[in-house]
């Protein structure tokens, strides 16, 4: 049996989960889950930490898994949990055990004020079919099922929270999401289709798709020419930005998907992004549509800030920025989770 092999056979049952490493194997068999099922593949730890990760493979709508990397706090819970996600899809399990042990940072604040934490993986972000807002069904077809389209990304996600809310130390009734990037504008697709989320913070947000953005190729090369973060911030530019891109949406359609939000969401934007309107601009749309929203950007050279990356001794140094956003996030939580 080859090592790879070896590892899908070594499951631990989701109640094992604890701050000590599990130890025991059991045979390969499903998790149960009241509305999506998931293997326990393997217990990790984190340099640093006394609390460990372990990694599930969730099943997904058409059967096939996507992997996470939970962590949960001391004691019996149940627990609040944050989900996080970052940018478009791909790379699997091999992301989630990169983001677990290098990019943690920001997770252990959320360990300590009580919250277990998973990072996300899912599939792919596509071109085509592009996203329309439309939701996937099926029909029964020689005894499998035909699938209206091929699922999206942001499914993958729906079904790892639909999976964590059945495990015993979370509490199903407290699921929290924070995206970035790509992953911020998933909030606002899972966020118009899903009510399983009960709160979410959409930082840095590229909801172009999301928002109908026309008179533009949202799949040609990014334009090399402009840089991702400006030397400076330039607030009449930002405004001249914001409008014109307002111009660009199809509002009906955009309005139409905002209309059937309905969480608290929490937009973190960053003052010099070349994509700075885009996140005002979808932070402005619900606001106007009279949805619970809060607003704050931060000057920072990084885009990813909110998630601390270890440096090349291996350490963590958030910055006074950083150490900013996360607190914002946590307050954030502790207002709507607890």
């Amino acid at each position: 049996m080859s090592s790879l092999s070896a590892r899908l056979f070594r499951l631990v049952m989701p109640g094992s989960v604890g701050p000590a490493l599990a130890a025991a194997a059991v045979a390969m068999s499903p998790v149960a889950a009241q509305a999506q099922a998931g293997l326990v593949y393997d217990t990790e730890e984190i340099a640093g930490s006394a609390l460990p990760v372990t990694y599930h493979l969730v099943e997904t709508h058409d059967g096939l898994y996507t992997a996470i990397g939970l962590r949960v706090p001391e004691g019996d819970g149940p627990f609040p949990i944050v989900l996080f996600a970052s940018g478009n899809g791909g790379e699997g399990l091999g992301y989630v055990r990169d983001y677990s042990h290098n990019r943690s940072w920001t997770q252990e604040q959320f360990l300590d004020a009580g919250y277990a934490v998973a990072w996300l993986r899912y599939r792919s972000e596509v071109e085509s079919p592009a996203y329309d807002g439309s939701l996937l069904s099926d029909r029964p077809w020689s005894g499998r099922a035909v699938l209206s389209r091929p699922p999206f990304e942001y499914e993958d996600v729906i079904a790892t929270i639909e999976y964590v809310k059945s495990l015993p130390r979370i509490d199903a009734g407290r699921v929290g999401y924070m995206g970035m990037s790509h992953g911020g504008e998933m909030l606002m697709k899972m966020a118009s289709v899903y009510g399983g989320i009960a709160a979410g913070i959409a930082s840095e947000p590229a909801s172009a798709a999301f928002l109908a953005v026309g008179a533009m190729d949202l799949t040609a090369p990014a334009d090399r020419d402009e840089p991702e973060t400006a030397a400076e911030y330039d607030a009449e530019k930002l405004a001249a930005d914001v409008e014109a891109t307002r111009r660009r949406i199809d509002m009906d359609v955009a309005m139409a998907r905002i209309g059937r939000i309905d969480l608290p969401i929490f937009f973190q934007g960053r003052d010099r992004d070349h994509n700075q309107d885009v996140f005002r601009l979808n932070y402005e749309l619900l606001e106007e549509a009279g949805k619970e929203v809060g607003w704050k950007s931060y000057d920072h050279e990084l885009h990813g800030f909110a998630y601390v990356e270890r440096n090349a001794d291996g350490n963590y140094e958030p910055d006074p920025i950083q150490l900013e956003v996360v607190a914002d996030s946590i307050e954030f939580f502790d207002r709507h989770l607890k």
